[in-house]
């Protein structure tokens, strides 16, 4: 058990931020993860390699010839998947594979979490007490009440985001 501060420790500690550290190269995942309040930080490297492999995919397919038949149909359909799951912004960036290149990030798949899905329909203030409510149990998606915090809600699926009943 740590003791706790006395008032002129924490006065000094005020302005220490002990979540980040200067030997890091960057602090992206920290300020991601506390943005998102991404509770498991295995989730963070989880959405990192899975942007990776789409950047690395997106990558393998634009060297492939342009008028091949291969590469327009797997183009097409990385490119419709990553719109219908809210990754890539709008219906204009489908036409590109170097839209996945800029737009795909932690902070994208991030973006789709059901918290912070549920503080943009300004069903909670902040994602801290969205990620309370979908804990709890309060919240439902489609028919299925959802209690895990990292559920990933797709476009058509945002419609069908509302309260338990009773």
């Amino acid at each position: 058990m740590v003791r706790k501060l006395k008032f002129h420790e924490q006065k000094l500690l005020r302005k220490v931020d002990f979540t980040t550290y200067k030997t890091d190269n960057n602090h992206r995942d920290a300020a991601v993860i506390r943005r998102y309040n991404i509770q498991k930080p295995s989730d963070y490297t989880k959405y990192n390699r899975l942007c990776g492999s789409l950047k690395q995919l997106a990558h393998r397919l634009a060297s492939l010839p342009p008028d091949s038949d291969f590469r327009r149909k797997h183009e097409t359909l990385l490119l419709s998947k990553l719109y219908d799951m809210g990754i890539l912004p709008s219906t204009a960036s489908i036409a590109k594979l170097s839209e996945v290149e800029k737009n795909v990030s932690v902070s994208a798949f991030c973006r789709r979490r059901l918290p912070v899905l549920m503080t943009r329909l300004r069903m909670a203030e902040t994602v801290q007490a969205a990620t309370k409510l979908i804990e709890q149990g309060h919240v439902r998606v489609g028919t299925e009440p959802i209690t895990d915090t990292a559920f990933l809600v797709t476009r058509s699926m945002e419609d069908f985001v509302t309260w338990v009943d009773g």
